[in-house]
């Protein structure tokens, strides 16, 4: 039989940290995401690791509920060679957040939303076309995609900035978060996105 004090005082620590922290660090709890439109497509929910292996691509929609830093940690899967090693994708990820930690002195999960709500475009242009005569036609953009884009071009920035450089992955990535969720000019993300209402301003 086990003593009476020590289930109970095993019970209180396992109830004090029932919520998992991700890296066993940071809690996406207390994360605020400013913009109203997509509070619903951007998903808090506190895990252990970027890497649920939960097959979110199965149904439409469904992965506006996968976590956010494992939709980045799934973004970082590109170009061939980098294809399916998602433990090195969790590696750098957790890499990128000790340095935003360190250099904002912020909970990294809210400088990423910070990041994800101002880096994706609101309006885009599209093809219209009636027999050849092909134009262009602004158009609103949809919470969920506006999450996709901003997720890819963050990526994508973070990539270029990395390649043939002596900077290493994570440094790039933690940059191009930092920038992106400050609205700065120098992030790749941030660029683009400006770039793409631009052309769509011009196609109304």
């Amino acid at each position: 039989t086990f003593p009476a004090t020590g289930i109970k005082e095993k019970s209180a620590r396992m109830a004090k940290t029932a919520t998992p922290l991700l890296f066993k660090k940071w809690s996406a709890t207390e994360v605020d995401v400013s913009d109203l439109s997509l509070q619903d497509y951007i998903s808090k929910r506190n895990i252990y690791l970027p890497h649920t292996a939960q097959r979110w691509t199965k149904k439409r929609f469904r992965k506006a509920q996968c976590p956010i830093t494992e939709r980045l940690t799934n973004a970082l899967m590109y170009h061939g060679r980098n294809n399916g090693k998602k433990v090195m994708a969790v590696r750098h990820v957790k890499a990128t957040f000790e340095i935003i930690q360190l250099v904002t002195d912020q909970n990294p999960i809210q400088v990423l939303v910070d990041a994800i709500t101002k880096a994706g475009p609101r309006e885009d242009s599209t093809r219209v076309g009636t027999a050849g005569v092909v134009r262009r036609q602004s158009v609103d953009v949809s919470p969920l995609r506006r999450v996709n884009q901003a997720i890819y071009l963050i990526t994508t920035g973070a990539r270029e900035a990395a390649f043939r450089t002596i900077k290493t992955f994570p440094e790039c990535l933690a940059d191009e978060i930092m920038n992106a969720s400050k609205g700065s000019s120098n992030s790749y993300a941030i660029k683009k996105k400006d770039e793409i209402e631009r052309v769509a301003k011009a196609n109304r």
